[in-house]
């Protein structure tokens, strides 16, 4: 082999590994998206159509009107977050698709362009992913299988301002990831947790004073989707109190009820905890979790 042919198959090698290696990383993206969307974003707990029993249909995962909702601000279902290009995401670019899940901003075109999206998507906490999980998100979403389902239009009643979440607004770094209750921080930040697990007192989220303690109330007749025996729920506090909050359970009883939706005493706990998806967590995922709901300060 002359130096050229030598040249020439050595730069061919190299063009065939940094394509090998280029898509070996989409796939990994795609795998941790999956891995996110499916498990602590739960975003099928909403976007999933659901059947009589409230399981999730299969065939039509992230297709829209999994929850619909009615509130005095806000009444309508989950969006078709599918590619499909007539219902769901698919002429979105990747930096409108981050901004919406981030920023909570609809594109320019499309249905309800420039629109916000609602207030049932928590944003304020979304924010929180670091650029790489957003990244593989976004990765994921176009991987899924388009499916064509038109939601009907909601109905905005009146504007509603989000509210930031602390741990959100500060943000996490990939260092924190080595932390096990930073990291149990952050996935508790994305998952959205203590939007439900804190109550509310005239519209407002009471993060600064009363975080984790519980109380919010998640009525039948706001949430449609679950199955017709489902009377609602009100959530409970996760805080580190031995008797109003997780103090006396241990990490493997509170690990059975974010995965199980089974309470310590053994009773089976209600949506919209999202159990079906949080039982595909890592276990050291789960440990982290833990790790930072023991920091959570004892409160009634």
């Amino acid at each position: 082999m002359n130096v050229l042919s030598k040249l020439g198959s050595a730069l061919l090698a190299g063009v065939l590994l940094q394509a090998s290696s280029a898509s070996a990383a989409d796939a990994g993206a795609v795998e941790r998206g999956r891995y996110l969307v499916n498990t602590i974003l739960a975003c099928g707990n909403c976007h999933t159509p659901k059947a009589a029993d409230g399981q999730p249909i299969a065939g039509k995962e992230l297709s829209g009107g999994g929850l619909s909702f009615n509130a005095p601000f806000f009444a309508g279902s989950a969006s078709n977050i599918t590619p499909d290009k007539a219902s769901g995401i698919g002429n979105w670019s990747d930096d409108e698709l981050k901004r919406a899940i981030t920023q909570g901003a609809r594109p320019d075109h499309g249905r309800l362009a420039g629109v916000p999206l609602a207030p049932m998507m928590w944003v304020a906490f979304y924010k929180a992913m670091t650029p790489a999980d957003l990244d593989a998100v976004v990765a994921y979403l176009r991987a899924v299988a388009p499916v064509r389902n038109v939601v009907p239009l909601p109905e905005y009643k009146r504007q509603v301002p989000r509210q930031p979440y602390p741990d959100a607004e500060k943000g996490f770094t990939e260092a924190d990831m080595r932390n096990p209750a930073r990291r149990g921080a952050y996935l508790v930040t994305i998952g959205h947790c203590m939007e439900c697990h804190t109550p509310a007192k005239e519209g407002k989220t009471l993060y600064e004073q009363a975080l984790g303690t519980g109380g919010k109330p998640f009525g039948a007749a706001m949430v449609k989707g679950y199955p017709a025996d489902w009377r609602g729920s009100v959530s409970r506090n996760i805080t580190s109190h031995p008797e109003a909050g997780l103090g006396r359970w241990t990490d493997a009883q509170i690990k059975r009820a974010i995965t199980q939706g089974i309470s310590r005493d053994g009773h089976p706990l209600q949506p919209p905890m999202g159990f079906f998806w949080y039982s595909g967590l890592k276990e050291a995922d789960l440990d982290a979790i833990v790790a930072w709901l023991r920091t959570l300060p004892a409160a009634e």
